[in-house]
């Protein structure tokens, strides 16, 4: 694949953005035996918001569409798995939810229009501390994982099986079909079948779209000013997505907001290694103590860290079961806001995701006030439409395709996302997922308002 080729200066299809998902979409169109195609990026292929990913993977969501959408990347996925002999390191201990709930009757509601008709037999109940279903998650196998969801109400069952809980957790929600994935390795993987089947990456920032007939896209380049002719054009431009539309003279529902996490060496072995990634789905209030309490609550810059906080706080070890890292998120943040290359990160953030997720897991508590060095405070843009969900299929400008907004879910869904990208450039047949995540779903009032009804939208 080469950086850059002045000799050749027309394609089939461009592809605006060379993180995880456009990479996916480039690798299915050629799968479909499309080209030539050039992916375009400013930067490195997954130097942006990919190079941020958690690495996980999930088939839980709040709607039936999405929990479809990202089911059918996760079997993408394990095909990629089965043909390089796991080369993506995937892997399966499942998503744990951890609540104080002693009859969560609303969360396994939620189970049951996420998974639709397949509820039934997906969703199984242990209330006794002897289940004699319940498989704990001691193998991170993938093949021999089980699937659906295990709901533990016994909490004799929950001490034995997740130990490092706080004690007062009363009920678990064990997705099942979820775990981790090499998110780098799995990109490579596409980009070196792209290479096979004359793909190019082009280094260089898109400046204009020019339309009619097809495109010309003006190129700034380390070699200068250059233009490309493509007859389709895709959109996966992350973070940028917006201003790609804008030079088509469109506009989307988006948003770019800033997430954190922290990385850091867990030398008092706090986290278990094979604790599945757990999320502490309840609100609450930061463990300060009365003086430091005292302290925010009188600066109005930081007084919102002394009041009640959001649940959905997140854990998970990072390297595999000989690995001693561990990862903490919390995707509080709210406030959209401008995209730039190095965004400011809050110095607070370390302490206050360690001290949310010591409520979960208390012997984080080791670490207050002294966490180890070198710890990695790092985060990316969400992009992201009001309801959360994705936007993949055609632009309004003729020609033009998109698949973007996929928010804390890039990684997880982009096998979905390029799969179903270029089903719809190739015209071939299209899942029941495709419209409503395409610009289609808002022209559908029944649909807009059941999303808008929803008391979760899956954002972690």
């Amino acid at each position: 694949m080469t950086t850059q080729d002045t000799a050749t200066d027309a394609v089939e299809i461009a592809i605006v953005g060379a993180g995880i998902v456009g990479i996916a979409v480039a690798h299915y169109l050629a799968a479909a035996g499309r080209g030539p195609i050039a992916l375009i990026d400013a930067g490195q292929p997954m130097a942006l918001t990919s190079a941020q990913s958690g690495e996980n993977y999930r088939n839980w969501w709040p709607h039936g569409v999405m929990t479809a959408f990202t089911d059918h990347s996760t079997t993408l996925m394990e095909a990629i798995a089965r043909q390089t002999g796991n080369r993506i390191a995937m892997t399966r201990r499942g998503y744990v939810l951890a609540t104080r709930q002693q009859h969560p009757d609303d969360l396994i509601e939620q189970l049951h229009v996420g998974y639709g008709t397949d509820a039934a037999a997906s969703v199984r109940l242990h209330d006794r501390a002897d289940s004699p279903t319940y498989r704990p998650p001691v193998s991170a196998d993938w093949e021999t994982a089980p699937d659906g969801v295990d709901v533990l109400l016994d909490q004799d069952l929950i001490r034995r099986t997740f130990p490092s809980f706080a004690h007062d957790v009363a009920a678990i929600l064990h997705i099942r079909r979820a775990g981790s994935i090499g998110s780098q390795q799995m990109g490579q993987f596409m980009l070196e079948g792209l290479r096979a089947a004359g793909g190019r990456l082009l280094r260089g920032r898109v400046t204009g779209i020019a339309t009619g007939p097809g495109f010309t896209l003006a190129l700034d380049t380390a070699d200068g000013p250059r233009r490309l002719r493509a007859d389709i054009l895709v959109n996966a431009a992350g973070p940028h997505a917006g201003a790609v539309a804008a030079m088509l003279g469109e506009s989307l529902p988006i948003a770019n907001v800033l997430q954190q996490k922290i990385t850091f060496e867990d030398r008092e072995g706090a986290i278990p290694r094979q604790m599945p990634f757990s999320i502490d789905l309840d609100g609450q209030e930061i463990d300060w103590s009365c003086e430091e309490r005292a302290a925010l609550a009188a600066d109005p810059q930081h007084a919102w860290l002394a009041g009640a906080m959001p649940g959905s706080i997140h854990c998970r070890p990072e390297g595999g079961d000989g690995g001693r890292w561990i990862k903490l998120g919390w995707a509080y943040n709210d406030v959209p806001g401008p995209v730039v290359e190095a965004p400011a990160f809050d110095p607070h953030f370390p302490e206050v995701v360690l001290r949310g997720a010591a409520r979960l897991n208390p012997a984080l508590k080791a670490y207050y006030g002294r966490l180890p060095r070198p710890c990695v405070l790092y985060g990316g843009y969400y992009t992201m439409t009001p309801e959360n969900w994705p936007l993949v299929g055609p632009m309004r400008t003729a020609g033009a395709f998109m698949a973007t907004a996929l928010s804390g879910f890039g990684t997880m869904a982009a096998c979905a996302a390029g799969d179903l990208c270029a089903k719809w450039i190739t015209g071939a047949a299209l899942p029941a997922h495709a419209h409503p995540l395409s610009l289609a779903r808002y022209d559908d009032a029944a649909l807009m308002a059941e999303l808008t009804s929803l008391t979760s939208k899956g954002v972690l």
